[in-house]
């Protein structure tokens, strides 16, 4: 399959696609698509019809693998079809989703079926079961995880049946990998009252509190605003949240006017020791943006430090670990303080 791209050219898109001459010199041709480039709705449409095209082309790079067993497979490769679908589904789903399939797609699957020299169109239900094998067995990935790969491999194999490509999806034939139910590692009550009394003072105080008590995801905790605080009703609204994840090699910061799913959008009560500690916050922020002048950060988020700039989720997740090794504490992850075996008693900061 060639290369290829859309430009935009007196308001509608044209493909651009990459081929060579009989001397193997790069040229590029340029296709109309009639598409008008006034929405996303259209750019999907040009997009489909790119694929469709460079698809088209594909009797220009044939690649041809021996499979030990005597038989030559020809057309395009499994693997580089699993990168190209990447291509297809990046304007359809958010921006942490796509960071997920890429990881997924560049990381195991393609490198697995491109080792193997499996064609699209000779893919079975058979070498699929055998990446699994590979993925449980060999790698000792979770099962949760390979349940994602099934989950990539069988929604990019749909595309290819809807648009001819392949007669048959193999995925049809081949059974969801199971996984055991996971059991966190949670502490107890003396455990997380030793903890608060190690994490006392320092910059991962805060969302320690916030996820032990109140249950707060870290990405809520992150998104926490001062709106959100309503010190009159004395509560709590949980309705924003920033996520860290890494995209194309680099690492991005996401803020989203929602939470995870709907019921995860609440209030709750704002107990009179939070209350507390909170007022403190406001307070020395206050204090830290008078102090600082012009170089202070302006933002509405609670958890900041003294310049004012927001932490990063990835910092509480790390400065977590930092705490329990130095106070010798039993590690868990993060996530689990959301999931005491009883909840801890409030305390008095």
């Amino acid at each position: 399959m060639v290369a290829g791209h859309l430009q935009i050219k007196k308001g509608n898109y044209y493909m651009v696609l990459n081929l060579h001459d009989e001397h193997g010199k790069r040229k590029s041709k340029w296709l109309p698509t009639g598409i008008s480039a006034t929405g996303k709705k259209s750019q999907k449409q040009a997009e489909e019809l790119l694929w469709q095209t460079r698809l088209s082309y594909k009797d220009t790079v044939i690649h041809t693998v021996d499979t030990g067993a005597g038989r030559m497979k020809g057309s395009m490769l499994f693997s580089d079809y699993m990168v190209s679908w990447l291509d297809i589904i990046k304007n359809s789903v958010e921006e942490v989703t796509y960071a997920g399939y890429e990881g997924y797609v560049k990381q195991r699957i393609a490198p697995y079926f491109k080792e193997r020299g499996i064609s699209l169109s000779d893919l079975t239900a058979l070498d699929i079961e055998g990446f699994y094998e590979y993925c449980l067995n060999k790698l000792s990935l979770k099962g949760s995880t390979v349940q994602h790969f099934h989950a990539n491999i069988h929604k990019a194999l749909k595309y290819t049946v809807r648009h001819g490509l392949i007669d048959a999806n193999p995925m049809d034939r081949v059974e969801r990998p199971k996984s055991l139910p996971y059991t966190g590692s949670f502490y107890s009550v003396t455990e997380v009252e030793a903890l608060f009394h190690a994490a006392r003072g320092d910059p991962v105080e805060f969302p320690i509190l916030m996820a032990a008590f109140y249950g707060l995801r870290r990405s809520e905790i992150m998104g926490l605003h001062w709106q959100a605080i309503d010190f009159e009703s004395n509560t709590i609204t949980i309705d924003h949240t920033v996520v860290q994840f890494r995209a194309g090699g680099k690492t991005k910061i996401v803020a989203k006017e929602r939470t995870k799913n709907k019921s995860s959008c609440r209030s709750m009560p704002l107990v009179p020791q939070y209350r507390e500690l909170l007022l403190v916050m406001k307070e020395r922020q206050e204090s830290c943006r008078e102090l600082c002048g012009s170089c202070y950060t302006e933002t509405d988020y609670i958890y900041v430090n003294d310049l004012g700039v927001p932490y990063t989720p990835n910092f509480v997740t790390e400065h977590f670990k930092i705490v329990l090794r130095k106070n010798g504490l039993r590690e868990i992850r993060f996530h689990d303080l959301r999931h005491p075996n009883v909840k801890p008693k409030t305390k008095s900061f």
